[in-house]
């Protein structure tokens, strides 16, 4: 059999297959151990979080906060605006800012689960990091805050000593922050870097885009005015709207509608509280807008969806 074998995707058939598959061998192994059923499994290094789904998942509505995501095993995408995203064991994902987009596991099954790692990114120390990181190319705009990029053995060889960490609990606290530091350099050297590096450089007009993303995330239940957040970020309307949009996929009054929607979500599924409470709570005046819109981005009416999600174990619910 040929060890590079693709399939008619393109992709390997296997892990297996991949050029050097050892490291993903190594990582699907420990993600396998640790993570034993099916969902999204927290570790002892708070901004860790481990995935394994024994079967394909559904196309979702989903929010992506600032992370890397790196499979092991198995295939996922995410679709934002239409555009869709790969990851798989040669490709990571990577969401600089917070955004609503789409997710489905697309390679899934009982003997080769998916197995991936979320690790969230903490801006500031990537800014921080980003000053004393030599650029490997000149900065240009960015139009999405969501790009997958391939894997290299450096920043593979680093998620791996994360990984192996968790056996040696007594020295997370202070090896954890070293090796994710080392994570962040490899993403803001590697392949599409430059990308990672122009949404965190101060001024720039994708790290705008964030801070207005960012503003729109902390008050998302206060009523909006465009002039102001404009007037905040010394930009006018129309190239706010513009450059916005050109990085969520939509305007900042559909993305703070969205906000509001995934936390009402949240509020009925996490903290039991009733659809019409959970709406007052994220900024609806009329219950019949808010029931409309969840149906429109979760496929079935407040209540309904929450039951059918309430059916499920928690850990069940897809993530990164």
């Amino acid at each position: 059999m040929d060890p590079h074998a693709m399939n008619d995707n393109g992709f390997p058939d296997s892990i297996a297959h991949l050029p050097n598959h050892a490291p993903q061998a190594e990582l699907a192994d420990r993600i396998a151990r640790l993570a034993t059923d099916d969902g999204v499994h927290a570790t002892a290094i708070p901004s860790l979080f481990l995935m394994r789904f024994s079967e394909p998942r559904p196309c979702s509505a989903v929010l992506y906060e600032p992370r890397l995501c790196i499979v092991a095993q198995g295939r996922k995408i995410a679709i934002l605006a239409g555009e869709t995203y790969h990851y798989d064991p040669l490709h990571y994902l990577v969401v600089s800012m917070t955004l609503p987009a789409l997710g489905q596991i697309i390679e899934a099954t009982p003997e080769h689960p998916y197995l991936s790692l979320r690790l969230d990114i903490d801006m500031e120390q990537l800014g921080a990091l980003m000053l004393e990181t030599p650029a490997t190319r000149a900065a240009e705009p960015v139009d999405r805050g969501l790009y997958s990029a391939r894997a290299s053995g450096a920043l593979l060889d680093a998620v791996l000593r994360l990984m192996r960490l968790l056996e040696e609990p007594e020295d997370v606290s202070a090896l954890a922050p070293l090796i994710q530091r080392e994570i962040y350099y490899r993403a803001l050297t590697g392949d599409l870097g430059h990308r990672l590096r122009e949404l965190v450089t101060a001024g720039s007009r994708s790290h705008r885009i964030a801070r207005a993303v960012q503003a729109l995330r902390d008050r998302f239940h206060e009523p909006l005015s465009i002039d102001a957040m404009a007037e905040s970020l010394h930009m006018s309307v129309s190239s706010l709207h513009h450059q916005f949009k050109a990085a969520t996929s939509m305007s900042p009054l559909q993305f703070q509608k969205h906000l509001r929607l995934h936390e009402a979500r949240r509020l009925m599924l996490g903290e039991g509280l009733e659809a019409n409470a959970a709406a007052r709570r994220v900024g609806y005046e009329s219950a019949s807008q808010f029931s409309r819109e969840y149906k429109r981005l979760f496929g079935a009416p407040p209540r309904s969806e929450i039951v059918q999600l309430r059916a499920q174990p928690p850990s069940r619910q897809q993530d990164a």
